[in-house]
């Protein structure tokens, strides 16, 4: 909206208006503006959500510290989507069909996200959507996001070749060309493509779902990742950075480096209300629209393999469920952790809350910092 008005028109008038035409000094701008916006409306938030008595609800298996957290107010992940998409429609190029497909993620997962949170809080028990129903919504919105790419592909949009750490020349694609060029077994040909992609993005929305658990972890773990993710987007529409890290150049991902921007500038506004001891939680409207616009930012700029680095803590902390689920059903009861997920296990071995925040991060950190770094080591 900005960049169309102070840009597109108003530059050729105003010379120092051809500023705006930069990608970095636009992307800035969105992280600030994403900042403030956080940090500003929070305070209004948590009354409102106070007022509405709109609060979190314990579960009685959980860890017996949290039980002091019951009633704080939840939902603040609609604080975050707001901070996210209005500097995006700002400073972003609005031409840029990337740009929309990011902001649907996060508003389809957001929404999601908020029917579950509803429910919990209008029935006052951690019930909300049952399981399936979710996934059903979530596997949904997967399989229509990959229907865009595959529209986007037909025009040029779009390459389905996806970039393999490590392995530069080695770009596979899950498309079966022979079964797409007939029109009777082109659904056949994409299915591979799309349950991938699918996949990837209901993983991932929930993983971030599942780190949010502890004051501010998954919203500190979103700002290295929406950070790392940043870099990636912008490197890989420089012309310069890209032939240098011996990148495919998409000037297209360009625009989605605004997006990352205020993604990151949001998650760090957010921790300001929700760290330690946390004034407000994101709720399942943050976490699975933090979740699945990530895994979306990463298709699109073809990282869907490096998206296991950088959101390596999210992945742990899923992986850790499922070990557990798939232990007590497959072995009498027996569990491999004391409790599940992982963040929880060192909760009941003692650690202190801050602790294992600050360790997360770290880890996290090291683990984004490590998938930049392959962009090289190829």
């Amino acid at each position: 909206m900005l960049y169309w008005l102070l840009y597109e028109q108003l530059q050729r008038y105003v010379s120092p208006f051809r500023v705006f035409r930069y990608t970095t000094f636009r992307t800035a701008f969105a992280s600030i503006t994403a900042l403030f916006l956080c940090i500003v409306l929070g305070p209004w938030l948590i009354g409102k959500l106070r007022q509405f008595q709109i609060g979190q609800y314990i579960r009685e298996e959980g860890p017996k510290s949290h039980q002091k957290k019951a009633g704080t107010p939840t939902m603040g992940g609609v604080l975050i989507i707001i901070s996210i998409v209005i500097p995006t429609l700002l400073w972003a190029d609005l031409g840029s069909r990337y740009v929309w497909l990011a902001i649907a993620a996060l508003l389809g997962y957001g929404w999601i996200g908020f029917l579950d949170d509803y429910a919990k809080v209008t029935r006052q028990r951690n019930l909300g959507m049952t399981g399936r129903r979710k996934l059903v919504y979530q596997f949904l919105a997967g399989f229509l996001f990959a229907a865009s790419l595959l529209f986007m592909r037909a025009f040029g949009d779009f390459s389905t070749a996806m970039n393999i750490p490590f392995i530069k020349q080695f770009k596979p694609s899950l498309l079966i060309p022979s079964l797409m060029a007939n029109p009777w077994t082109y659904l056949l040909g994409v299915a591979p493509f799309c349950i991938f992609v699918a996949l990837v993005v209901v993983f991932s929305s929930n993983a971030v779902n599942l780190t949010d658990g502890l004051d501010g972890l998954a919203a500190g773990l979103m700002v290295i990742s929406a950070g790392a993710l940043t870099m990636l987007t912008y490197a890989g529409g420089h012309a310069q950075l890209a032939e240098y890290l011996q990148l495919a150049r998409n000037p297209r991902t360009s625009e989605l480096t605004i997006f990352c921007g205020a993604m990151t500038g949001a998650s760090l506004g957010f921790l300001w209300y929700n760290a330690h001891p946390a004034e407000i939680f994101m709720g399942d409207v943050g976490s699975l629209g933090l979740g699945g616009a990530m895994a979306v930012v990463a298709v699109l700029i073809k990282q869907e393999i490096l998206l296991l680095f950088i959101g390596g803590v999210f992945i742990l902390e899923a992986v850790s469920v499922i070990l557990q689920v798939g232990s007590y059903k497959l072995r009498n009861g027996k569990r491999i952790f004391k409790m599940a997920p992982l963040h929880h296990h060192f909760e009941a071995m003692g650690w202190a809350e801050s602790k294992i925040i600050a360790r997360f991060w770290i880890a996290g950190l090291v683990l984004a910092l490590f998938a930049l770094t392959t962009l090289k080591l190829r």
